[in-house]
Order: C-alpha cells, then sequence, then structure tokens
C-alpha cells in the first residue's frame, strides 16, 4: 500500500499487488533467494533474463552487482553485500559442477544500451584496450535477437565474470544529476551463455561406430548380401568379389529399409545453448525531476523511450496482441527472446520509500504492475538439434 500525502496531490491509498516485496531491513542474501530457482531452469534448456527496474538511486545497481564486489575489505560483509550478478555467477557454475566434466561452457558478453545505440563493452582496440563498440542487432529465423560481432569471453568461475565486468564498467555512460551524483545513462545487459554438450550425442556416436565395424565385419561374408541388394545393383551379380571388397557404399537407399544399411554415417549437432541476461536499467525518472541540461536532456529522452517502448511490449504481451512492438526500441529487440516467447523473465522493481519521489514510485509500481500482467505461454524445454545424414 502506498500513501500519497503531498500537499498538492488528494489524500488517497493505492494497493499494487506482486509475488514478495522486500523491505530495507532484507540482506541480499533473501533477495538473491527469490532468483535462486531460476538459475536451474538454465542447465534445463531455458533461458532467463533479470531486470531491475527503477528510479536514478532506488537501489538498482545494488540489487545487481551489490557494493564494490571487487574490492578486498572486510570479507565477511563483502561476500554479504553481493548483488544478483555474483551471487547468480556463483550459483550458476556451483550448479554446473555437479553436472559431468567438460560437459557444459560458460562465455559472458557485456553491453550498455545508450541513446537508443547498443555497444559492446568486450571489444577491443588494434592496442588490446577494451573500448565500446557500436553493434548491431538482427532477429533470427527463430525469432531469437543476435548481436552482430559479439565479443565474448569464455570463463571458468564466478571470479572471472566479475573481473570481466569490473574491468568494462568504467565505460558505462555516467553523468550527475538532481538525484544522483554520478547516475548511469544506459541500460547494462551482462550475458551468461551456457553451451551444453547432446546427453546423447557419444552414446549415438559410439553406437553408430560399433554399427560401422559391425557391417565391416560382415561385409566379407557372401550370405550377409540379399537378392534385394543384388538386384539393386547388377554389377555384384557379375562379380561378388567387387561388391564385397567395397564397403564405403551401399546399394540399398535407406538403412530403415534395407538389411544393409550405410556405413557413412556423420553427426552434425548444434550446440544446446541457453542465456541469463542480468539487465540494470537505467533510472526511469522524468526530466524534471533528474535536473539535465543540453546533452543530458537527449540520454533522458532515450532513456524514457526505451523503458515506454519496454512497456508496450509489456502491454501488447499482456493483452495477447497479435503483434508485439519489439522492434521500437533497441533495448527491447535487444532482449525480444528474453521478454517473449518461452523464457522466464523476473523483474525486480526498486523503489524509494520516500513521499519525495511518490510521482516515480507510483509509476515504477504501474510498470511492474503491467509486467505481472502478462500470461505467457508454457515453457518448453529446448531440445538438442542432432541431425544423422
Amino acid at each position: 500500500m502506498v500513501n500519497c500525502l503531498k500537499t498538492w496531490m488528494p489524500v488517497q491509498n493505492k494497493m499494487f499487488e506482486f509475488e514478495r516485496v522486500h523491505g530495507p531491513e532484507d540482506s541480499q542474501d533473501a533477495v538473491f533467494e527469490e532468483v535462486r530457482s531460476l538459475l536451474t531452469s538454465l542447465l534445463d534448456g531455458y533461458n532467463v533474463c533479470i531486470m531491475a527496474y527503477g528510479q536514478t538511486g532506488s537501489g538498482k545497481t545494488h540489487t545487481m552487482m551489490g557494493t564494490q564486489p571487487l574490492e578486498e575489505h572486510a570479507g565477511l560483509q563483502q561476500e554479504a553485500q553481493q548483488g544478483i550478478i555474483p551471487k547468480a555467477a556463483a550459483e550458476l557454475f556451483r550448479l554446473i559442477s555437479e553436472k559431468p566434466a567438460d560437459s557444459h561452457t560458460v562465455e559472458v558478453s557485456v553491453m550498455e544500451v545508450y541513446n537508443n545505440e547498443v555497444f559492446d563493452l568486450l571489444a577491443r582496440d588494434e592496442y588490446g584496450n577494451a573500448v565500446g563498440q557500436r553493434r548491431d542487432i538482427l532477429t533470427t529465423s527463430s525469432g531469437a535477437s543476435q548481436v552482430t560481432a559479439l565479443t565474448y569471453e569464455p570463463v571458468c568461475n564466478a571470479s572471472e565474470v566479475m573481473q570481466i565486468i569490473s574491468s568494462v564498467l568504467k565505460l558505462r555512460a555516467h553523468c550527475p544529476t538532481f538525484i544522483h551524483t554520478d547516475s548511469s545513462r544506459s541500460h547494462l545487459i551482462v550475458t551468461l551463455t551456457i553451451s551444453s554438450k547432446g546427453p546423447n550425442a557419444l552414446a549415438l556416436a559410439r553406437r553408430l561406430q560399433s554399427a560401422k565395424m559391425d557391417l565391416q565385419q560382415r561385409s566379407t561374408q557372401k550370405e550377409w548380401w540379399s537378392p534385394r541388394c543384388r538386384r539393386a545393383n547388377p554389377a555384384a551379380r557379375h562379380s561378388s568379389d567387387e561388391v564385397f571388397a567395397s564397403t564405403s557404399s551401399s546399394p540399398c537407399p535407406s538403412p530403415s529399409h534395407s538389411p544393409c544399411p550405410s556405413p557413412r554415417h556423420s553427426i552434425s549437432q548444434t550446440p544446446f545453448r541457453t542465456k541469463l541476461q542480468l539487465v540494470d536499467l537505467a533510472g526511469s525518472e522524468c526530466v524534471g525531476m533528474s535536473g539535465v541540461s543540453g546533452a543530458g536532456l537527449w540520454e533522458v529522452s532515450c532513456i524514457n523511450r526505451s523503458l515506454s517502448a519496454l512497456s508496450d511490449v509489456l502491454g501488447a504481451l499482456a493483452e495477447q496482441r497479435p503483434h508485439v512492438p519489439y522492434r521500437n526500441s533497441k533495448l527491447t529487440h535487444l532482449l525480444q527472446d528474453a521478454i517473449g516467447g518461452d523464457a522466464k523473465l523476473l523483474v525486480m522493481l526498486c523503489v524509494s520509500p520516500t513521499q519525495r519521489f511518490i510521482t516515480e514510485s507510483l509509476q515504477s509500481l504501474g510498470f511492474g504492475t503491467r509486467a505481472r500482467q502478462v500470461q505467457k505461454e508454457q515453457p518448453r524445454r529446448k531440445n538438442n538439434s542432432l541431425k544423422v545424414k
């Protein structure tokens, strides 16, 4: 319940309902417990997106990153102040460690959406220095969004993930405002891409190898060749020795319709890939509240337009419209396969408890209400694409 007590506004109480509400006394561990179960879904084949929404200074970056996650001071305090991103990375690698060795690989990419343009923060110049380079977004035939020439860094543990992120955070656009002296003026997207080997690929390869060896062994026996195969290959009737000497091909068109399967099997396997997208959105306050001028006005305009586009997308999904306007903003286009489809999306609303920011808080809560109305289709596990030729 929100109490509106400002003098120029009528006294009223507004009610909002969400899955969980955390107060200022709740720890980072308590917040992360709401997220932990989603990470298991990554290894089950689902994309997951966790985003923090709210005005500048409401605690989005603290919720997602924590307070100074890599600085060496007070080890226990440092652990307690870690946000969702470092805790999620640690939990992900813990889950992977319980799987067979080398069954999963993890890559990290870091992007920002600034002034409605996507920048790859891990891109490097000719001297090896990290520089933010602009990238384009494509939509694949399956409806997934793909960033062209995006830089991926392989990682083996959560510490490497946070070191990479911290090394490029200085590239993120910042600007002082009336609300915050170091306000982020871009949307930060950290993506952990998990590639899993198909669980049956190794077993199938062994079966095919065994079948090939059995075929080679049986090819030395005349009685193995059926009359049908001899009729299919007239040359075999005249010189059976030539037929037996050549085991690289079979006259039968298909192993499923013939007793002489072709030994030429090859496996082309598409890796099992899921994405964990962790999004720290820019502040949602209005221009008058931020108090910026000059170039800052354009930044605020781009931020508000992209957040408005995000709200429109959620509204279209909630109303189940035939067209969802993902391409109205680079932010929604980039997150297309994380917001819609069968991916799992969690929105963390960060609001101020003070009357000064009541307008911004009500706007954020309204956004959360719209997100909560989205009834997504039943999630479907992504299957490995396994082709046998």
